[in-house]
Parts: C-alpha cells; sequence; structure tokens
C-alpha cells in the first residue's frame, strides 16, 4: 500500500495526471487585411484631390489615378475626382475604364462646365 501511495505522490508531482486542456481564444483579425471603411467626408476628398493633381502634374499617373479615386470613395458625388481620374487613366492608357469613370462623373454632375466636352469625348469613340 505504500508503495501504491508513493507512486501516487510521485506521478503527481511529476505531473503525470492528466490536465484539462487550455482553451485558446481565436486569433484576433490582422487590421492590416480589412478593408478600409469609407464614410462620406468632403474635407479628406478634398485633400485626396489635392495630392492626386500634385501626382498628375508630376507625371505620376497611377499615383493620381489611386488618390483621384480615393477622393470619389469619400465623396461619391465628386465630379470633379470623377473626371481627375478618368483623365489619369487616360494617361496610364487604360481607355475603356476611364470611359466607365467618364460616364460616372456625368452620372455624378451632369451640368458640369465640361460635361459637354466629356458627351462629345464618349460619343467621338465606339
Amino acid at each position: 500500500m505504500a508503495r501504491i501511495l508513493l507512486v501516487l505522490m510521485l506521478s503527481w508531482a511529476a505531473g503525470a495526471w492528466p490536465q484539462q486542456p487550455k482553451t485558446q481564444a481565436p486569433p484576433e483579425e490582422d487590421e492590416a487585411f480589412k478593408e478600409k471603411e469609407y464614410a462620406f467626408n468632403p474635407l479628406q476628398a478634398s485633400k485626396e484631390l489635392q495630392v492626386g493633381n500634385f501626382y498628375f502634374k508630376r507625371g505620376s499617373y497611377k499615383a493620381a489615378a489611386q488618390r483621384f479615386e480615393e477622393a470619389t470613395r469619400w465623396n461619391p458625388g465628386y465630379g470633379d475626382a470623377f473626371l481627375r481620374w478618368a483623365e489619369a487613366l487616360e494617361k496610364l492608357g487604360e481607355k475603356q475604364k476611364a470611359r466607365e469613370v467618364y460616364g460616372k462623373f456625368l452620372e455624378a454632375e451632369p451640368d458640369h462646365k465640361r460635361a459637354a466636352e466629356v458627351k462629345k469625348k464618349l460619343g467621338a469613340k465606339p
């Protein structure tokens, strides 16, 4: 009996008794993979347009197009941003995407001072 008691005490001290499995918390989502959430923010849209214009003047049309697109996400009715985005896409050679964005420009601001010019440009191409 003493031997059994001794074996039990030694195995308990050594941690041989089965332990409860530890529950792990689910892994947190990586913030880098979350899509950015946009809310109507005309000030941010204006900033994005200014930065896009800076890139456009420097000939960085890809960076400009990204900024103009970002501006349209902050303010979906910002016609100037759609117009500049389409112009940047044309410079990049993305004619079909530029036509789509010109269409969005006309939807956002059909009475814009450059609307007639854009309509003519869209009508001239098949």
